[in-house]
């Protein structure tokens, strides 16, 4: 089976960038799979194992927005022309015009759900990508979570299947020193970094850290701030964390808790339902009293966290599940 990807995602910093890379990976490593990924514009991206990278002279965002308007260029055609992939998966919604067999995976409904959070520009692009219309046309819609695919299904009138992510696996990490609280993410209003900054100040706890490994337009006072980080020091920044802390005001899947645990570290979440997790405490969202006293409780509760946290997913399951969904809607 060959499968065509929508990389786009590739040349940006973000989550589903990281997201897109280890399943892209994990998928091309699977026997009986190949992987064509697209990503237009000239920005440079790392190469992939096992997967064969095809690169336009025009940027993404022109190259995607003129298709999703008129129609063409479709990622199908770009990716070698009509019938050269079995199938393309799309790692998120996007403006993009496409033919053929695809799957599509929806992370969240964020943008439906707390439209202010977004630039005049980002409103812009949610309505030219035209997510709902792009789900009812897929094969498939694929969710991170059950919530989410139950939110799809409620408002879209779409059925979703579930295929978790997997978690890098790394060993022999050598954690980074100190005694610090993390959080890890983009800097967005809807990641509820006003409720951290207000809650790092009420606990007001001695000798402790509070690091923030992230971009965006948002900040948090009395942190410091690291910026984006590379692979080889976010593994260190987890393993060595005395808990990860992540206060969403809504999350579609919660990425660096999982990827905290994999190290053996807690974390301090949100009471989503996404972030419902052994080895957490969770505090209501928006509550920068019950997060402040959640801080101040980890010293004495950590041990008991650690031992609950469980056996990591891969990223080798998570591309398992994948191929199984993308298979069948190659198929007739």
């Amino acid at each position: 089976m060959l499968v065509g990807v929508d990389a786009r995602a590739l040349a940006a910093r973000r989550g589903v960038a990281r997201y897109t890379r280890r399943m892209v990976e994990a998928l091309a490593a699977l026997d009986g799979v190949a992987v064509r990924a697209l990503v237009p514009g000239r920005e440079a991206v790392d190469p992939l194992a096992g997967v064969a990278l095809r690169r336009t002279r025009v940027p993404s965002r022109v190259l995607h927005m003129a298709g999703a308007v008129a129609g063409r260029p479709r990622v199908d055609t770009l990716l070698g022309g009509s019938g050269a992939v079995d199938v393309t998966w799309l790692p998120a919604p996007a403006p993009v015009a496409i033919g053929g067999p695809y799957v599509l995976t929806v992370h969240d409904l964020s943008w439906e759900d707390r439209p202010d959070d977004f630039t005049r520009y980002e409103r812009l692009w949610h309505r030219v990508a035209r997510p709902a219309a792009l789900a009812r046309r897929a094969r498939v819609v694929v969710c991170d979570a059950p919530a989410v695919a139950a939110a799809v299904r409620a408002r879209w009138g779409v059925e979703a299947r579930v295929v978790e992510p997997g978690v890098d696996h790394v060993a022999g990490v050598v954690p980074r020193a100190g005694r610090y609280v993390l959080y890890v993410g983009a800097l967005e209003p809807r990641k509820g970094l006003d409720v951290l900054g207000a809650a790092w100040t009420r606990a007001a706890l001695d000798g402790v850290e509070l690091l923030v490994a992230g971009e965006g337009r948002e900040a948090v006072p009395g942190a410091t701030h690291l910026g984006h980080v590379s692979d080889a020091e976010l593994h260190a920044l987890y393993a060595g964390a005395d808990a990860v802390v992540l206060p969403s005001y809504l999350e579609g899947f919660g990425l660096p808790p999982r990827e905290a645990a994999a190290h053996g570290t807690p974390s301090i979440v949100s009471d989503l339902p996404t972030l419902r997790l052994p080895g957490t405490l969770r505090f209501p969202p928006g509550d920068a009293g019950a997060l402040a006293d959640a801080l101040r409780r980890l010293p004495a509760e950590r041990a008991r966290l650690v031992a609950e946290l469980p056996p990591p997913r891969t990223w080798a399951e998570a591309a398992c599940d994948l191929r199984a969904v993308l298979a069948e809607a190659a198929g007739p």
